[in-house]
């Protein structure tokens, strides 16, 4: 259905890649994804005949695939249009189902090409608008824009409501409501020089705002260094594949400055990425040991993950900031450096996504992100859809030439 400006504002989480994969949440700067059940091997054979060989039988499965194999008949025999019966296709497609049948936005499966895309997804080089989506309830909503992508400039912010789509080039023109993720990353990811138009909702609003944004290459990088006066001002923009080699050359940069007094550790509009990543990055600045993050699986059996590195930063003075578009492994940083009473938190509640995906590889390039546990802070507090509560909450003054948010969190170091 086309998108209007009438349409209502329905609700609000997000997905993103990461060995025990976090906010899988489809990063638009160039994402995009999408029965075989878990134990089956299908083929399919010069498009004509499939062949589903069962690896694993269903233990005790009760389930009747008769019914499944009616449909298959009829639509192979009967749909008027036959350039449109595409076995391949079609077995994605009855995948798909069946895993979206969970309900789970974040546990997807993916075709080989949109597989291949999201496992490229953290490269930090990409085309596209610069944000990561997800869903808070059932609406689908910006996690983040990234800093100085063209969603940014454009005025997109973390925490709208993307309400409608559209795309001339890609002739869709269509609203959200029970759009899957993989969907609208197709519609929203395109070529730089490309255009996308949002229809948007906001809290303060229920007037729709309709903005076109032009797609962009984009080069990203994880990790960056400022200093106001003598404090360290080190942001991290996502948790990707290249995060921690950035990471360590920045700490050697503060390491060698011995004029530094402080740092304020920036993640706001971190929508995520590897949950090593960021307990690797916690060891920085606690006592190896220290726990980074709990995870607690379907039995509640709960796993600790502890830091192991030799921290460089563990007695430098710290400020952790945090806003709405902070998710996932940043909450998991932000919380373990809360928890062990190592830092301050400054800024505004954080996203909320406490769920951990693992990403799983299937012959023929095809792949699964699988919803398998929860993860809770070092105090054992799980922050779905509650996020995490700064110690000081701080709004981010739009109107202001100077980063409020940023000059509260300097003023809590000493000497600076």
């Amino acid at each position: 259905m086309p998108f209007n400006k009438n349409m209502v504002k329905i609700s609000f989480a997000a997905f993103r890649r990461s060995v025990l994969y976090f906010l899988v949440g489809v990063i638009i700067f160039t994402g995009g994804y999408f029965l075989g059940v878990r134990g089956f091997k299908v083929q399919v054979e010069n498009a004509k005949k499939i062949n589903i060989v069962r690896e694993i039988p269903p233990d005790k499965s009760n389930v009747d695939f008769s019914l499944f194999w009616k449909v298959w008949d009829t639509l192979s025999t009967r749909y008027f249009d036959k350039s449109k019966i595409n076995q391949k296709n079609m077995v994605y497609g009855a995948i798909s189902g069946m895993v979206s049948a969970l309900g789970d936005p974040y546990t997807v499966f993916l075709p080989p090409n949109d597989n291949k895309v999201v496992n490229e997804d953290l490269s930090g080089s990409f085309e596209g608008i610069g944000i990561e989506i997800g869903f808070r309830g059932n609406q689908l909503t910006v996690v983040s824009p990234l800093p100085d992508s063209p969603a940014q400039k454009a005025g997109i912010k973390a925490g709208d409501f993307i309400v409608g789509i559209k795309d001339e080039a890609k002739k869709v023109d269509r609203g959200t409501v029970g759009i899957s993720l993989p969907d609208a990353v197709k519609i929203i990811r395109g070529s730089a020089g490309t255009k996308v138009t949002l229809m948007l909702t906001r809290d303060e609003s229920e007037k729709p705002i309709v903005i076109t944004v032009e797609r962009a290459k984009l080069n990203v990088p994880s990790v960056t260094l400022e200093y106001v006066g003598n404090v360290a001002h080190l942001r991290i923009i996502k948790f990707g594949g290249s995060t921690l080699a950035e990471w360590d050359k920045k700490v050697s940069e503060i390491y060698m400055n011995k004029n530094t007094k402080g740092i304020v550790l920036d993640l706001r509009n971190n929508p995520g990425g590897y949950l090593e990543g960021a307990v690797d990055i916690a060891g920085e600045f606690l006592k190896t040991g220290s726990v980074g993050v709990i995870e607690e699986d379907s039995n509640g059996v709960k796993t600790e993950f502890k830091t192991q590195r030799i921290g460089k930063l563990t007695h430098v003075p710290l400020v952790v900031l945090v806003n709405g578009g902070s998710a996932s492994a940043s909450e998991i940083l932000a919380g373990a450096l809360k928890d062990n009473k190592r830092a301050k938190v400054v800024g505004e509640k954080t996203f909320g996504k406490g769920s951990i995906q693992e990403p799983m590889d299937f012959s023929g390039g095809s792949g699964i992100h699988l919803t398998i546990a929860r993860w809770l802070t070092p105090a054992g507090v799980w922050l779905d859809e509650k996020g995490l509560t700064p110690d000081i909450e701080i709004k981010f003054d739009e109107n202001s030439k100077i980063d409020n948010q940023l000059e509260e969190a300097i003023k809590l170091l000493p000497n600076s």
